[in-house]
Formats: C-alpha cells, structure tokens, sequence
C-alpha cells in the first residue's frame, strides 16, 4: 500500500527552517552588539552627600587608545564674573590609579555679566541657555546624565544687595535643572575669595603636574580687580604656627589632604586699590562730587573713572618727586593690611591676571607667551613711568599709579627685589584660571562619595 504523503508536517518544516534561521541570526547579532557595547562601557552610580544627586558616569575607552582602560568624563562650570558669563567645557581622562588629565578645553564667553540682569532676571535665561547649548554640542550623548553642572560668581554678585543676587542665582539653578546634566542642590553659589585662591591653585599644580609628585607644589599670586590672593602649601611648621586666623585652609584632594596658606584680600585688588589710593570709598560718590587728586597722575590729567558703577571725578597734582610721593601714598594705602608669610619667599610662585597684564604692557614680559621676571622689575619700571609722565604720557593714565601698586604689594608679602616670578596666561594651551581647579575638585569630591549601584 502507497504510504500518502502528510502535507500539513511538509508545510511546517518549509516554515521552520527560515524562522528558525531568522531566530538565530538575530540571537547572534544581538549577542554581538551585547558583547561590544559592554566591553565600551561601565556604569557605577555616586552619590554627592551635598547635593543628594546621583551621579551616573560612564567608563569609555580613549579615541586614542588601542585599549579600553581609559576612563573618560566631563565637567561643566560657569564663571559668572563681574564683566561676563565663561562657559568652560573639560574633559578628562584617567588610566586606573593615575591622576587625570586634561585632554580638552572647550570656552564661550558673553557679555554682560550676570550682575547686568539685576534688575530683570528673566533676561538672564537667554545666554545661560546659550552657553548650555555649547556644552551639549562638545559633551557626548550619552555622558550628559553623568556630567557635573556648575556655576560660580565672582566679584560682580558680591557686590550686588543680597536679594538681588540670591534672584539672580535662583534663575540659574531652574535652567540647570531643566538640562539634561548632572544638577546638585549645591550647583549654583557665590564663590568667597578664599575658595577662589585654593581653586587657583589647583589649577596650576594640576597643569604643571605638581600634583602627581608629592612634595612637588608652587605658589599661586592672582591680582583681580576687587581682591588678590596668595595661596602656597606651607613646608615649615613655623609657618602654619604664625598664620593669623583665616590664613589656612584645609583641601582634601587623591586621598590626600593639603593644608593650604590661603587668603584673600578683599579691596586690595587693582581696582579697588586705585579708588583707595584716590581717596574715594568703596561704594560711594565722592562726597559733594569732590574731585579726587592724587600725585600717581599726571598734572595734565583730568578726566572721569568708573568703578563698581559709581563715577568718580579725578585729576593729577603737580609735584616734584612723582614716584617718591605715588610710593608714599600707596604704601599708606598698604599699610598693615598684608600679612608676611616669611616662607613665601622661598617658594616657586605663578602670578595671573593684573600682574601678567600690567607686565606684558610695559614690554617685562611676552605678552602671548608670557614668561618670568623678579620683582624687581616691576619697581623699576614704575619709576620709569612716573619720572617721565609729563614728558612720555604712557598708555594708560593709571601706569604710574598701578605699576607702583604691584610692586609695593609685592614686597609687603615678602618677596625681595630678586625673587623670580613666573607669569603665564595659558600652560600647555589651557587658561590658568580657577574654573578648571574648582571643577576638578568638585569631580573629585563626588568621587570620594562613591556608593554602590543599586
């Protein structure tokens, strides 16, 4: 008897097999995706005690890298100054047990400050959004959740009323919050000047790489418009002993803790230090729009100077002896205001801002390059400048005047005639400013707080 086919089985097998080839291939190409992307990246969740946010960061490999040891990630911060709002976009990369490196900087800066909005807050979200967006177009993707978001203002909030500022700080922190970045409670602050000199610190013992050497640090002079700073880490017990009260601070850094001398001096920066020498008050008309006389001027000059928003009427004296009396006025102005670290001369020490300024504009140093000089240098070209101010008006109206400042300041912190210092505006291409010391520690901080993914 002919056995009769079973064509319901053959029309199974004739599906079976393609779906079942199908089946496995997507299985393969599933497990060969699965198995790329984990070995590309890792995910560990760290929680900021401060913030209580949670930060998720991922571990990729280097694009320069053969290997996949490379731990890359990115921090944001804001540096909400006086004149303008920065944007610096960093990125690090770190092998296992090593200190990290700055491997990209990416900067925006607008104008006005943020200060300018006082008065109307809303308008301040327009170039806050502007800068984010620069951010999200350097940040990958998939690293937003896990980048810290920061801003820090400087002298112009400080001298905003407190309402006035706290408004302003607010309207920041709720665009933060609507970015897709890593936002903490503690994101948005007014940086004190103390914070401001360690953060600069950081900054150029992190560029230099001082801070992979232990034992191996230098100093850090920043001459601002509203205060100066001096930060170093003390070697000499007897310096940590003789430190008046404010003087020290402690950084906890790599698993290290740092005991810095730190201080800033509030009024003592450049521009403050003129309105002083004028005679003015901070934060005040002249009195009856009295014109403000000084000898740090030339004769000739008469003229208006704004500062912190107030305008002040000034003019030059004529007087034999230009720089001896400008000297005498400024040490005046100096006196008993600037504590003596006797250690400090000993130490290797960057100086920023108005000193790189003022240096390079009198020919003492590069002016792109920058480069060093002693201290020195700068009370010889004051004298310069103020023996021949009638005959060779300098570029500036207040060279005699700042020159004399800087030098004198200088030698009231301790430095002799031949201390060397070096000036520099960028190393290996980044700017030495506190933005990327201030980020780096506060990675480093969320960091410390690691908890486990849950």
């Amino acid at each position: 008897m002919r056995k009769i086919p079973n064509h319901g089985t053959l029309r199974m097998t004739k599906v079976a097999y393609p779906l079942g080839l199908c089946v496995g291939l997507f299985i393969y190409v599933a497990y060969i995706k699965w198995h790329r992307a984990s070995a590309a990246q890792a995910f560990f969740t760290i929680a900021g005690a401060a913030s209580g946010a949670r930060w998720t960061q991922q571990a990729f490999s280097s694009p320069d890298s053969a290997t996949h040891s490379h731990e890359v990630f990115y921090g944001i911060m804001f540096d909400a100054g006086s004149t303008g709002t920065r944007i610096h976009v960093f990125q690090f990369a770190r092998l296992p047990g090593e200190t990290p490196t700055l491997t990209h900087e990416t900067f925006k800066a607008l104008k006005p400050g943020l200060s300018a909005y006082a008065d109307d807050v809303e308008k301040s979200a327009q170039g806050i959004q502007e800068l984010l967006n620069v951010a999200k177009q350097h940040i990958p993707y998939d690293f937003w959740k896990a980048t810290p978001l920061v801003l820090k203002a400087t002298a112009g909030l400080r001298l905003l009323p407190g309402e006035k500022a706290q408004k302003l700080l607010q309207k920041v922190k709720e665009v933060f919050k609507a970015s897709p970045f890593l936002v903490g409670d503690d994101c948005v602050s007014i940086m004190n000047g103390t914070d401001e000199g360690v953060s600069a610190w950081i900054t150029v013992n992190f560029l230099t790489g001082s801070l992979k050497t232990p034992g191996s640090s230098v100093g850090m002079l920043d001459l601002g418009g509203g205060s100066t700073q001096i930060t170093f880490l003390p070697r000499v017990e007897g310096t940590l002993q003789a430190s008046p009260p404010g003087h020290l601070t402690a950084l906890q850094m790599f698993n290290r803790t740092y005991r810095l001398y730190s201080y800033s001096y509030l009024g003592l920066g450049l521009m403050s230090a003129r309105l002083a020498i004028l005679g003015g008050v901070e934060g005040k008309p002249a009195e009856d729009d009295k014109e403000l006389v000084s000898p740090c001027l030339s004769s000739r000059f008469r003229g208006e100077w704004e500062h912190a928003e107030v305008t002040y009427r000034i003019s030059g004296q004529k007087a034999e002896g230009l720089y001896e009396l400008c000297a005498s006025r400024v040490s005046d102005v100096l006196r008993n205001k600037v504590h003596r670290a006797e250690e400090a001369q000993h130490v290797d020490f960057y100086a920023f801002s108005y000193y790189y300024d003022l240096a390079a504009n009198f020919g003492l140093i590069d002016a792109e390059k920058g480069g060093s000089l002693v201290v020195g240098d700068f009370e010889t070209a004051a004298k310069y400048v103020c023996r021949t101010l009638e005959t060779q008006p300098p570029s500036s109206s207040f060279a005699c005047m700042d020159l004399t400042y800087i030098s004198l300041l200088l030698r009231e912190f301790g430095f002799p005639r031949d201390k060397v210092l070096k000036l520099a505006r960028k190393i290996d291409n980044v700017e030495t400013s506190w933005a990327l010391g201030a980020i780096f520690h506060y990675i480093d901080s969320l960091k410390r707080q690691k908890i486990p993914a849950l």
